[in-house]
C-alpha cells in the first residue's frame, strides 16, 4: 500500500487541473423496493483521473469496501485524461508486482509460501535454501519447517492477488520454471548418487546430509522417486569411453520406498534396487552428478543355455585349476554349491548371516537370477570384488563369480 500511495501522490501532483465526478451506485436486495427518495446517492468532484479520484476518496474514508461507482469527467473525457488513467494503472501494476517478487530468485513469486517469521518466497526457492540451511534467507531466523515443504500450505491471499493482478505473468513464470525442470529427450536426465554399491531386488539404506544430495533427493521424491547409484572410483580407473572418471560406470537404479527427514535436514532413505545400467554420458546439475544411462539386460535364455553347453563340454582340467573347474560346472550345480555354503555358514553361526541381516535382505532366494545379488549384499567382502557382478549379462557368469568367492573363502578363510 505504501508503494501504491507513492505512485498516486506522484500523479496527483500533475493532475490537479482535472476534475472527475464520482457518484456512488445505490444498492438494493433483489425483490425489495428501492430505498427512500430521501436517500440520495453521494456525488463527489475530486481532482485527478478515475483511479486517483477513487484512491483519494477511499483514503479519506468516504467509500466503504463494497461500494460501486460511476465516473464522469467534469470537462468531458479527453484523450489525454484517458492516457493518464492508463499510465497510472500501468505504473501501479509495475509497482505492486515488484512487491511480490521473491527475495531469493528476484522473479515473480510462484506458489508463494510464508515463513513463521513473516517472509514470503517461492516454494521452490524456499525449499532450495532449506537444502543448505534451516534459516530464513531474509532475516536468518531459525525455521522449524520440513525441508521438503510438502505439508506447508501456500499463501492463499498472495496467490489470489497474483492471479488477479498479473495472470499472464504468473502463467509465463510457471511455464518457464516447468521448462527449466523438464529434461530433453536423450539428455542428462538421471540423477546419480556416487557413494557405494546397490544391487537389483535388494534394499539399500542411505543417510543423505550434503546440501547437493538433499536437493537431488527432494527432486527425486517430487518426481518419479528414482535415481542411479554408482560406486566411487577412488583411483580414477578408466571406464570405457568415459575415460578416467570418479565413478564406476555400471550402477543400479534405485527406487525410493521411504524417506524420513530429520529436524536438521538430514534424510534417512530406504530404497530398493530395480535394474542395472551403464552410464553413457554424464555432467553436473546444481552440484550433483546427472547422466544419460543405458539399461543393462541379460542375454536371452537360449543364448544362456548355449553358453552353458559350450563351457561344460570342455575337457577336464587339473584339480588345482579352480577357475577351470568352476567353468565346467552346470549352472544348477553352481547354485547348489552356493546354497550349501550358506547352510554350512549358518550352522557355524557366521555373524554375516545373523537374523537381523536376514530380516533386512530376506532368506536366500531359490531363483538363480536373484541369488548372486542377495549373496553379494550379505557377504562381507570388498566392494571391488562385488562390483564384478555389475557388468555381467548372464546368470551363469554371476554364479561363477560367487563360486570363486566361496572357493577362496574355503581355502583361505577369506571371511569369518
Amino acid at each position: 500500500m505504501d508503494s501504491i500511495a507513492e505512485v498516486v501522490t506522484k500523479h496527483a501532483s500533475v493532475a490537479s487541473s482535472v476534475l472527475t465526478r464520482v457518484e456512488e451506485v445505490l444498492r438494493w436486495d433483489e425483490g425489495v423496493s428501492l430505498k427512500s427518495s430521501a436517500e440520495k446517492a453521494m456525488t463527489y468532484e475530486v481532482p485527478g483521473g478515475r483511479l486517483i479520484a477513487t484512491y483519494t476518496l477511499a483514503a479519506q474514508g468516504n467509500l466503504s469496501y463494497g461500494t460501486d461507482l460511476v465516473y464522469q469527467s467534469v470537462s468531458g473525457m479527453t484523450d489525454s485524461e484517458k492516457a493518464q488513467d492508463v499510465s497510472v494503472l500501468t505504473e501501479l501494476l509495475e509497482s505492486t508486482q515488484r512487491e511480490v517478487d521473491c527475495q531469493v530468485c528476484y522473479n515473480l513469486m510462484l506458489d508463494p509460501v510464508t515463513t513463521p517469521c513473516g517472509h514470503t518466497l517461492c516454494r521452490q526457492c524456499l525449499a532450495r535454501t532449506l537444502d543448505h540451511s534451516l534459516h530464513c534467507p531474509v532475516c536468518r531466523r531459525g525455521l522449524a519447517l520440513p525441508p521438503s515443504l510438502q505439508s506447508q500450505a501456500s499463501n492463499a491471499t498472495i496467490v489470489e492477488l497474483l492471479n488477479g493482478l498479473c495472470p499472464d505473468a504468473v502463467a509465463a513464470r510457471a511455464e518457464t520454471v516447468a521448462q527449466e525442470n523438464r529434461p530433453g529427450e536423450g539428455e542428462l536426465d538421471v540423477p546419480l548418487f556416487i557413494c557405494t554399491l546397490g544391487f537389483p531386488h535388494q534394499p539399500t539404506f542411505l543417510r543423505i546430509f550434503e546440501p547437493r544430495y538433499r536437493l537431488m533427493l527432494r527432486r527425486c521424491v517430487e518426481g518419479n522417486r528414482e535415481f542411479g547409484m554408482l560406486m566411487y572410483n577412488r583411483y580414477y580407473e578408466p571406464q570405457a569411453e568415459l575415460g578416467p572418471v570418479h565413478f564406476y560406470h555400471y550402477g543400479t537404479m534405485l527406487r525410493i520406498l521411504h524417506c524420513q527427514v530429520l529436524p536438521d535436514g538430514t534424510s534417512l532413505v530406504e530404497t530398493r534396487g530395480m535394474y542395472r545400467f551403464r552410464v553413457r554420458a554424464h555432467g553436473i546439475l546444481d552440484g550433483y552428478a546427472v547422466g544419460n544411462v543405458e539399461r543393462l539386460e541379460d542375454v536371452p535364455l537360449a543364448e544362456e543355455e548355449r553358453i552353458e553347453s559350450v563351457e561344460i563340454s570342455r575337457p577336464a582340467v587339473d584339480e588345482s585349476d579352480v577357475a577351470g573347474q568352476i567353468d565346467r560346472m552346470p549352472t544348477g550345480t553352481l547354485l547348489t554349491l552356493a546354497q550349501d555354503f550358506i547352510l554350512r555358514m549358518r550352522a557355524r553361526s557366521a555373524p554375516w548371516l545373523q537374523q537381523r541381516v536376514l530380516d533386512i535382505h530376506g532368506q536366500p532366494p531359490e531363483d538363480a537370477a536373484l541369488f548372486a545379488y542377495w549373496f553379494a549384499s550379505v557377504l562381507p567382502i570388498s566392494d571391488e570384488e562385488k562390483y564384478k557382478l555389475m557388468g555381467t549379462t548372464t546368470v551363469r557368469e554371476r554364479l561363477k563369480i560367487t563360486a570363486s568367492w566361496i572357493r577362496r573363502i574355503e581355502s583361505q578363510r577369506w571371511v569369518d
